[in-house]
């Protein structure tokens, strides 16, 4: 329905990797389950209502095989943006809070990269693109998940938050600041892209919530009906889960995919049930946090996302 900038793709039926590709790489795809360098291929054409793909186009578009496609609207294939020392490429949608940063790191803390957006991000999701370089999950100071600049999550593992001081960021309105400019972040002569998001009223939301162990989960208000979530634990190892109204267009919605693993979606309909309100979503089990995050007094973040924002949006 819109020209996507950003295709993140599963595989629903079998153990593809995910593959996330956007117009300012072009024809390369990154794989959020693994720390790999990014390869060749991938969505063929964009158009203004719809993408396109050919055949060998490896994990997804195998014959046989369903997926699913979480797909975000950016600003085309990018534009050089010098709001920081270093000159990135961007592409950014202020009106959604979401942009695409690409850029080649220097090694010197302290360095700063534009991210192109009207209001800092509140998320950053930052992958080396070579081999063996982790996806970095970063949002302090703009979110509080994230309390000092040293805080990250892996999108790629089911660990809990770590802090370290080997790659640290701190990220303002119009530059993210590499406080300590690590290989994970900011290499020197390594290239990386980042996926910034901010929360934008009736469209987009990114916050926490406490988990309470019980069937009769915590309600968790976002202004807006939800049409993809996705719920990470910071406080013990869980899954990065991923859930969507496409999949389950009615309540409660479980067909959960992992951004962590390969595997094919869960279909277990006792394990990490939400549902998608008016206004938010509830969670509907005590599964343990490798689903839904609701491990007593746990505190996972989540992000979420409307179809599109509401003063955007299409009657039906």
């Amino acid at each position: 329905g819109f020209e996507s900038n950003f295709n993140w793709i599963k595989g629903r039926n079998n153990s593809d990797s995910h593959n996330l590709e956007d117009t300012v790489r072009g024809k390369k795809r990154l794989f959020s389950n693994t720390t790999g360098a990014e390869v060749d291929g991938g969505v063929d054409s964009r158009g203004s209502d719809g993408f396109t793909l050919t055949g060998g186009q490896g994990t997804n578009n195998e014959s046989g095989h369903t997926y699913v496609a979480w797909n975000w609207k950016a600003g085309g294939s990018g534009v050089s943006n010098t709001d920081g020392s270093i000159t990135s490429t961007v592409s950014a949608n202020a009106d959604t809070g979401f942009s695409i940063v690409s850029y080649t790191g220097t090694g010197s803390d302290g360095s700063t990269v534009g991210h192109g957006l009207s209001s800092a991000p509140e998320l950053a999701i930052i992958k080396g693109r070579d081999a063996g370089y982790p996806w970095m999950v970063m949002g302090y100071p703009t979110n509080t998940s994230f309390p000092n600049d040293g805080s990250f999550l892996t999108l790629s593992t089911t660990d809990a938050m770590g802090n370290g001081t080997g790659s640290e960021i701190s990220i303002g309105s119009s530059t993210m600041t590499f406080v300590d400019a690590g290989g994970n972040i900011c290499e020197s002569s390594r290239d990386y892209i980042a996926y910034c998001f901010h929360s934008v009223d009736g469209y987009s939301k990114f916050g926490t919530y406490t988990g309470n162990d019980n069937a009769d989960g915590p309600f968790v208000y976002t202004g807006f009906r939800p049409a993809f979530v996705m719920i990470k634990d910071t406080t013990v190892a869980g899954n990065w889960v991923m859930y969507d109204s496409a999949r389950d267009p009615d309540n409660f919605a479980y067909r959960s995919i992992f951004a962590n693993t390969n595997g094919a979606e869960s279909t277990n309909t006792s394990l990490g049930k939400i549902d998608f309100y008016s206004n938010g979503f509830k969670l509907r089990d005590n599964s343990n946090n490798s689903h839904a995050g609701q491990v007593d007094g746990a505190t996972p973040i989540y992000m979420a996302f409307a179809e599109q924002p509401f003063k955007y949006s299409n009657a039906r």
